[in-house]
């Protein structure tokens, strides 16, 4: 829990510090802006090897069209796919992430992009608690083992 209560702060502080540069840069009042309906997707408790897939969607509402030019995730098990194309103003699309739900445990993961958009950066946040495989029972085929002597019944 400490280890969970850790992240979110640290991860709260990068937040906080990239709000405070992107409010340094300049204003294009015809630049693309990203408006997400959420910046957080929280896949709950999942199980172990569930579908790790989701998505962050979201509308150009600025002036100018929007080029997403680089989206990538906080370590190899979080996968981010950016549309390729120009978002026009108004338009509507979606960033895809994958994370690798092979790892136990609880996670906190973050997909940053990078744009022309104003801001030029936006983190986005998954988050979530994959349980472990059950315990595997003994198998029950209804064969039974052979005996000692190496016959088995009926031969």
């Amino acid at each position: 829990m400490k280890k969970l209560l850790s992240s979110i702060a640290l991860l709260s502080g990068l937040l906080f510090a990239g709000n405070l540069v992107a409010q340094d840069q300049p204003t294009d009042p015809n630049a693309p802006v990203m408006k997400f309906e959420r910046d957080t997707i929280d896949y709950g408790t999942i199980p172990h090897n569930a579908d790790g897939y989701r998505s962050f969607k979201f509308v150009n509402v600025g002036k100018e069209p929007l080029i997403i030019k680089e989206a990538h995730g906080s370590c190899g098990c979080t996968v981010p796919t950016a549309p390729k194309e120009p978002i026009q103003p108004g338009q509507t699309s979606e960033i895809k992430v994958h994370y690798a739900t092979d790892r136990v445990g609880m996670f906190i993961k973050t997909v940053t992009l990078t744009s022309n958009a104003n801001p030029s950066t936006k983190v986005l946040v998954i988050h979530g608690n994959v349980l472990p495989d059950p315990t595997p029972s003994a198998p029950s085929n209804g064969t039974s083992a052979p005996s000692s002597t190496g016959t088995t019944a009926g031969h």
